[in-house]
């Protein structure tokens, strides 16, 4: 899905921004019961829609539009619910990814590669990007289109920005919602999505809407929410964006010498980037990997190729990734994302 840690870089995904909650709330219990504003906020709320209304006006929003979305709303206790009261434990990477690639995930992943092939081979071949990556994603977001979220999109972005931990980032998500109503993009009724805000198929934050939906078949609208060739071109477009390579791969499992944190030392950390990137390694070629004692899981040289690889250590397992991992880290900054989707791709039979 494509959900609020700050990353370094806007994206599907302040989907994203909490994909480290959602890990947590996975795995067990909420901290805390439900989140009620104390009364006196009511008033504060009604204040605060107005300042957004007088705003959005000023940002080039109707006054229409603005009214009948901000109009009456009151804050949404659920979404406070789940963005404070997150369990303690998170999964680990390997755990995370192999409870995600359960057999079924890939039967239905197959079938709906299948059930799509033609328009998700127009546009792979449009994109550069390989159509079984884009079901990976659509899967894993949306759980291939099934579950895009109940929460009307501008309640609940009101309320996390009336909420002020990460009140600058919710705002401008939600005139970036307004204006997708505004533009005729979808009707404010059928603007619903998950409790961070995150919107239809492929689970985009608005602003990752209005710089990469795409109107694929050229019925005059980006329909992420029921347009499957919009759905599969607005999560090729947004790989592109940050880098995919159609003629490359993600990566791949290997073997390493000795303890991984010693092979670690010695490549270097990366210390920049989202938060995943900072827990990969620094790029360096596949020769000085080599090396450094690493071989494809099988026991065989690493391939011979002017190509850039980070180490991953992912616990039980280990990786070398490459610049189609870190543009799936663009879609969702989470390793367990990224490794989940690269690997649900690998396993579903299309270009």
């Amino acid at each position: 899905m494509a959900t609020p840690v700050p990353f370094a870089r806007p994206g599907a995904r302040l989907a994203a921004a909490l994909f480290a909650l959602v890990l947590g709330a996975a795995v067990g219990p909420a901290a805390q019961g439900p989140v009620e504003p104390p009364a006196d906020d009511a008033a504060r709320f009604a204040a605060f829609l107005d300042d957004l209304k007088t705003e959005a006006v000023r940002r080039g929003i109707s006054e229409a539009v603005a009214a009948s979305a901000l109009d009456g709303l009151e804050p949404l206790p659920v979404v406070l619910e789940r963005d404070r009261g997150q369990a303690e434990a998170v999964l680990s990477i390997d755990t995370y990814v192999r409870q995600r690639l359960t057999p079924a995930t890939v039967r239905q992943a197959q079938r709906m590669a299948t059930t799509h092939r033609a328009v998700l081979e127009r546009v792979g071949k449009a994109y550069g990007v390989q159509p079984r990556y884009l079901v990976a994603v659509w899967g894993l977001e949306s759980n291939f289109g099934r579950f895009t979220g109940v929460r009307p999109t501008v309640q609940a972005l009101a309320t996390l920005a009336f909420d002020g931990r990460r009140g600058e980032l919710f705002r401008n998500e939600l005139f970036d919602a307004l204006r997708i109503v505004d533009r005729g993009h979808i009707d404010l009724a059928r603007l619903k999505g998950s409790w961070a805000g995150a919107m239809g198929q492929p689970q985009f934050m608005p602003s990752s809407y209005l710089k990469y939906a795409e109107d694929f078949d050229g019925d005059g609208r980006s329909d992420i929410w029921a347009n499957h060739a919009d759905v599969f071109a607005s999560i090729a477009n947004y790989l592109k964006a940050y880098g995919w390579d159609g003629e490359a791969t993600w990566g791949r499992q290997v073997r390493v010498p000795g303890p991984v944190a010693e092979l670690a030392e010695r490549a270097g950390s990366r210390g920049e980037g989202c938060r995943a990137e900072r827990a990969l390694s620094r790029r360096r070629y596949l020769a000085e990997w080599q090396a450094m004692g690493v071989r494809t899981v099988e026991g065989r040289d690493l391939p011979k190729q002017e190509r850039q690889a980070s180490l991953l250590d992912a616990g039980d397992r280990q990786f070398l990734v490459y610049a189609n991992y870190e543009a799936i880290l663009g879609y969702n900054c989470a390793n367990a994302y990224a490794l989940s989707v690269a690997m649900l791709g690998d396993r579903i039979s299309l270009p």
